[in-house]
């Protein structure tokens, strides 16, 4: 489930990137992706 949701999460940033759509929200989001994935990790 975690790994999905990175993977959306990823991809939306690309595409954020590619067209400039909801640049601030889903950098955000993929930070907290991000850091959800390192503490599940380290636990």
């Amino acid at each position: 489930m975690l790994w999905t949701i990175i993977i959306i999460l990823f991809v939306l940033w690309l595409l954020g990137f590619s067209f400039g759509v909801g640049g601030n929200l889903i950098h955000t989001l993929l930070v907290i992706a991000l850091i959800v994935f390192i503490i599940r990790l380290v636990s």
